[in-house]
């Protein structure tokens, strides 16, 4: 049986990426739990159906907004979709975003979520690579402005601990989390608060059991140099900017650039023509519909494209965006977008590095995964090694090619506390540009098993 029948998949569409005015009329029912019981609850968050779905699912999926602060009037959107199969003994596992600014809601049309859109903007189908098988928002405009890494880590505890009230028939499942890009520092920061949180109160409402994260944002000095050597020997940019990077940029943070570093960026733009550099060997897209919002020389560290498709982030601004669908998912009115550049530019606290937040999750026995796309041109697979070998960990079993199908899928290197995989051919967004690849990876780290070899 496969195991996109088997897991209990929820993503936590937790960024700031809905603007509302009102408190009132930003949440619809979902804002707060606590006045009502669970059931209840949850009743009010079940999907009943969704606009240009023709089929039939088997499975329950529930959608609203948890409040992590009454306060600021803070609200995290959530879309929880449960396995195909007996999902009451599956395990969870939640989906991050990077950006900053970006919203995971783009991740389960695109790559992960059993509901993929067509060209149309308007009509699903379901995708055969699913994981199972945001709309958030503060009622003050200011809190977009005031975002960083550990209000993110803050508020993201908060949201799960209220989940699990609110869902309590969860409690004590075993519990992953997943993601991508700058998601390389929410989620080991997130891993963090929950180990703390649980080890200072003696509770444990998050049976967390591990975290998986790919081309991770990790340690900006690993990260720029690598992104360095990987441009330029894939023939990307010339000699001079290589020099020129290595001399300006190599202790630069990826979010907030000095300017000599940005000069260079727009350079390294112009050399690279246009490309897209989330997946430097497939087709950019040619679409009337334009992302107008991400200025060429910034680009999110968590964005696009890719050869199945290289529009489908455009199919989903139309689909999100459809006062029907928004009602579906029990939010009012409000203009979706995949990123949004003031969280970006305003973000306020990016850590240089969360290699010491590995060491100490390693110490306490986590799962640890890190995947790395090797197209990628953001934060390439050179980067991730770099990271990894800043960990200095002792080696446990020496690269290796692994296969689906009888082909080479990628490669991998297990060390003592983690696990690395590359895998071929697949771009910043593995899901989105390799989907069959990145659900055997999936599979193999829920099952903890090592990724496949040539031999049965």
């Amino acid at each position: 049986m496969e195991m996109k029948r088997r897991l209990l998949f929820f993503h936590l569409f937790f960024l700031l990426v809905k603007l509302q005015t009102s408190s009132s009329t930003s949440c619809s029912s979902s804002c707060s739990f606590d006045s009502e019981p669970a059931y209840q609850q949850q009743e009010k968050d079940r999907v009943l159906e969704l606009p240009g779905l023709s089929v039939n699912v088997s499975f329950e999926h529930y959608s609203g907004f948890v409040t992590v602060n009454e306060e600021s009037g803070r609200n995290l959107f959530y879309w929880f979709l449960e396995a195909v199969e007996d999902p009451s003994s599956k395990p969870l596992v939640i989906w991050l975003e990077g950006g900053p600014g970006c919203s995971s809601v783009g991740s389960e049309a695109e790559r992960i979520g059993p509901f993929s859109i067509n060209p149309d903007g308007k009509t699903l189908y379901l995708n055969p690579y699913s994981w199972n098988q945001g709309f958030s928002y503060s009622s003050n405009p200011s809190e977009y402005l005031t975002n960083g890494d550990k209000r993110t880590a803050d508020d993201s505890l908060v949201f799960l601990l209220k989940w699990f009230e609110r869902f309590p028939q969860y409690k004590g499942r075993d519990f992953y989390i997943t993601g991508e890009s700058y998601a390389g520092h929410y989620i080991p920061q997130l891993a963090q608060a929950i180990v703390r949180y649980q080890s200072s109160t003696g509770q444990k409402p998050i049976n967390l059991k591990g975290y998986m994260v790919g081309n991770a944002l990790t340690d900006d000095f690993n990260d720029q140099l690598g992104r360095s050597e990987f441009l330029w020997a894939t023939g990307l940019i010339s000699d001079q900017t290589y020099k020129l990077r290595n001399t300006f940029c190599s202790h630069a943070s990826f979010v907030h650039s000095p300017e000599n570093c940005s000069k260079i960026s727009d350079v390294i733009t112009l050399e690279l023509g246009n490309i897209d550099i989330y997946s430097i060997y497939t087709p950019t897209c040619t679409s009337n519909v334009s992302d107008s919002d991400i200025p060429p020389k910034r680009r999110y560290v968590g964005n696009i494209n890719e050869e199945y498709d290289p529009c489908t982030l455009q199919y989903s601004g139309i689909y999100f965006n459809l006062p029907e669908v928004q009602k579906a998912l029990h939010v009012n009115p409000a203009k979706w977008e995949f990123c949004r550049p003031a969280i970006y530019t305003s973000w306020k606290d990016s850590a240089t590095s969360v290699l010491d937040i590995y060491q100490e999750l390693i110490a306490s026995g986590l799962r640890i995964w890190m995947f790395s796309g090797d197209t990628d041109g953001v934060i390439p697979v050179t980067s991730t090694r770099y990271d990894i070998d800043a960990l200095r960990l002792p080696l446990a079993s020496p690269w290796r090619a692994w296969y689906d199908d009888g082909q080479v899928g990628g490669w991998t290197e297990q060390y003592v506390g983690l696990n690395f995989v590359a895998i071929r051919g697949a771009g910043h967004r593995v899901p989105a540009t390799k989907p069959k690849l990145a659900l055997v990876l999936f599979k193999s780290f829920l099952s903890g098993n090592p990724m496949p070899s040539l031999l049965p």
